[in-house]
């Protein structure tokens, strides 16, 4: 943190108490947030914090993106998409997109105009990308599209679209890619909104193409085939920001509970006095520190350009397996309150519980780290 930084946390905090606290009920109610905040997100500079000013970004870092995610979960919201829209769909365009690309696409996701999606996961296909079904067949100066997608976050109301395709027949890795899809076009067409066990409020999505039709100008990258390297190279990013949430979460609960249990009598006196209380709870606190450390250390590296797959890896495993642990406790500290959804902590424990699947599950994490030993 720097004074940059600690401007920007009250920003961040000003919007978030004002624009998600008094509308997280009814957003849970309607799966969705309202699209006007997207807009409003973006009139303030809260929309791809850390692209460059040139193409209508916030020129900052993924400093910033961080304090925007904890802010978000301080303010009892888990439903608005942005972490994604701010720290991966655009930064697939920065990295891959050309100037054309770049200047077409990323003021409008820095603006609110468009809200940005990425398309991997198939109802057949989870964390095995190699092997998607989505086709993408060149036809003259366009691609035509034909697949369909499942939990998709932001699905909904996604205006873009990044599409994971095949473009090559049976060459596994080889004949992956990734397109830029905008979702007026037609063929484009949306299911239904998922009811999740927890972030109800985020609309996950069923998504469908059908003879969908762009130009060969959408493509990510100089050629096709680079879709499966594109992926890798930015899935340690998400993951990264899958870790931030979790700590976030971890901490919070820890508060959330100290508070609870300080206040709430039990046979005569505070259920916080009790001696398994207070272990359970240092053990969370020591979990908290820890976790925090350890997710510093990588954002310092990740700042630097010094961050490598295996320890984001161990970091996306570590932080979302301890985070579930943790609240699990906290909740059963709680007693039945801690079973009612009137009560932060039982919405932590249903929100977090995706930390160890998306992003690629935590097995396949343990898969990553144990090619590196």
């Amino acid at each position: 943190m720097d004074e940059d930084l600690d401007a920007f946390r009250d920003l961040a905090r000003s919007f978030c108490e004002k624009e998600l606290t008094p509308n997280v009920e009814r957003w849970i109610e309607q799966k969705h947030v309202d699209r006007e905040l997207w807009t409003k997100a973006g009139g303030v500079g809260l929309l791809c914090l850390s692209i460059p000013e040139e193409y209508g970004g916030g020129g900052g870092s993924f400093a910033h993106e961080t304090v925007l995610i904890e802010e978000q979960a301080r303010s009892g919201d888990s439903g608005w998409g942005v972490s994604l829209h701010n720290g991966i769909v655009a930064h697939y365009v920065l990295a891959y997109g050309t100037e054309e690309q770049k200047h077409a696409w990323l003021p409008k996701l820095a603006s609110g105009e468009w809200v940005g999606a990425i398309a991997m996961t198939e109802p057949g296909t989870g964390s095995d990308l190699q092997n998607v079904k989505t086709k993408a067949r060149r036809d003259g100066d366009e691609y035509v599209i034909n697949g369909a997608k499942t939990f998709i976050t932001n699905g909904a109301q996604a205006d873009f679209v990044i599409v994971v395709v095949k473009t090559a027949a049976d060459e596994g890795a080889k004949g992956i890619s990734l397109i830029g899809v905008e979702t007026a076009r037609e063929g484009f067409r949306r299911g239904r909104v998922l009811d999740k066990i927890g972030l109800k409020a985020q609309d996950t999505a069923e998504l469908f193409f059908d003879d969908l039709r762009v130009p060969v100008d959408n493509l990510l990258g100089t050629e096709e085939g680079q879709g499966f390297v594109q992926l890798m190279r930015q899935l340690p990013q998400e993951r990264l920001i899958i870790g931030v949430s979790s700590v976030v979460c971890l901490e919070l609960a820890l508060a959330e509970t100290l508070r609870y249990t300080k206040e709430r009598q039990a046979f005569g006196r505070p259920v916080f006095a009790f001696q398994n209380t207070k272990f359970t709870l240092a053990e969370v606190a020591t979990e908290a520190k820890v976790c925090r450390v350890f997710l510093d250390h990588c954002i310092d590296k990740h700042l630097k350009g010094q961050l490598d797959i295996p320890t984001v890896a161990m970091l996306k495993y570590y932080t979302s397996d301890r985070a579930m642990k943790a609240v699990d406790e906290c909740l059963q500290l709680h007693g039945g309150y801690g079973y009612m959804n009137e009560y932060p902590i039982a919405r932590m424990y249903t929100d977090l519980r995706v930390q160890r699947i998306y992003g690629g599950t935590n097995e396949i994490m343990k898969e990553i780290i144990s090619r590196s030993l």
